[in-house]
């Protein structure tokens, strides 16, 4: 198997040779290029077409944020994870870089300060195998087969799961804009490094105009809110409506849109399943089986998308499945209650 190909963003030179020392430690990952400003990024990602991007954000010419959403608008798009002082959990900067397409993001230093490199060597190999994995999924882009999806129960569904990953921020706010708050719960599994949902919650509340809250666990889902998961969950049952099981599990990706999706499917609950842009194909399977369940599943289309393979793939699973903008998305939501 040939190594992963990486492109190594960074303004600084010392920083480059040692982040490739990094990357290239244990053979399967090989650095096709550098970059020292956004520009220059650009165009390396579109001429040498690598798996994953390691990407800085502050950087002379454009910075790393700008750089993302460019690199990102390119046909069959890389994963870009950023590699930052400012992307530490919680910060304006890594928000800012998943709004703009990064698929995840690793701070250079500790809590002490200072550039790590020790935390770099543990951590950033891990994740561009993982994300350029993600990225190369077989199958994720695949065209709808000719089928039928299972018929829809009567009546509008009692609540409403969504999923999302790369470019997911910029469409959940367009859903969720259109949509204007629903009279069922709205669950949100948006792929995300941990400790970043109360930071998404609040952004997203304030381009939707209506009420995004943490998913809490244990407690009754409440109509009228969207509900972003922090972490892996399943859906209960509970005193007449639903509630939400924090729950680890062996997922590629976090929170699991499948593990969500597979959860409503065994109690039986006619959802409706959301998928939206993202590498890969999580929520694809467990859509199918939403599906058979009578749920109706609704997707974003290609063009829309800032990756379509989430969306393609559950589409290849469920054909029938209604698709358009995330916009439109949010309008169809709407009328499925009348409104």
């Amino acid at each position: 198997m040939p190594p992963i190909s990486v492109l190594v963003v960074d303004d600084s030179a010392f920083m480059r040779i040692a982040l490739r020392r990094i990357i290239e430690a244990d053979g399967d990952l090989r650095v096709v290029a550098e970059a020292a400003d956004g520009e220059a990024a650009v165009e390396a990602a579109r001429l040498h077409r690598p798996a994953v991007v390691a990407m800085d954000v502050e950087m002379p010419v454009l910075g790393g944020i700008e750089a993302t959403r460019r690199i990102m608008a390119l046909p069959d798009p890389p994963a870009v994870i950023m590699v930052s002082h400012h992307t530490q959990t919680d910060s304006p900067a890594a928000l800012a870089a998943l709004e703009a397409g990064a698929a995840d993001y690793i701070s250079k230093e500790t809590g002490f300060g200072g550039v790590d490199l020790a935390h770099l060597d543990r951590a950033l190999r891990d994740r561009l195998r993982h994300w350029a994995h993600v990225q190369a999924v077989p199958g994720s882009m695949r065209q709808a087969q000719p089928g039928a999806q299972a018929p829809q129960r009567p009546g509008p569904p009692p609540l409403v799961l969504i999923a999302a990953s790369t470019g997911g921020p910029d469409a959940l706010a367009a859903l969720l804009l259109a949509s204007g708050p629903l009279p069922v719960p709205v669950v949100i599994a948006q792929h995300m490094p941990p400790g970043l949902a109360p930071e998404l919650a609040a952004l997203l509340g304030r381009r939707a105009g209506w009420t995004v809250r943490v998913a809490p666990e244990g407690k009754g889902l409440e109509a009228g809110q969207a509900l972003l998961l922090p972490t892996d969950a399943v859906l209960l049952r509970q005193a007449g409506g639903f509630a939400l099981r924090i729950t680890p599990s062996a997922s590629m990706v976090h929170p699991s849109a499948d593990l969500l999706f597979r959860s409503a499917a065994l109690l039986g609950v006619p959802a409706c399943g959301v998928v939206l842009t993202g590498m890969g194909r999580d929520g694809a399977d467990a859509a199918g089986l939403l599906a058979a369940e009578g749920g109706r599943i609704l997707v974003q289309s290609r063009e829309t998308c800032v990756v379509s393979g989430m969306p393609q793939a559950a589409l290849s699973i469920v054909p029938d499945a209604q698709g358009g903008s995330p916009a439109a998305i949010g309008k169809l939501l709407r009328g499925l209650w009348g409104a």
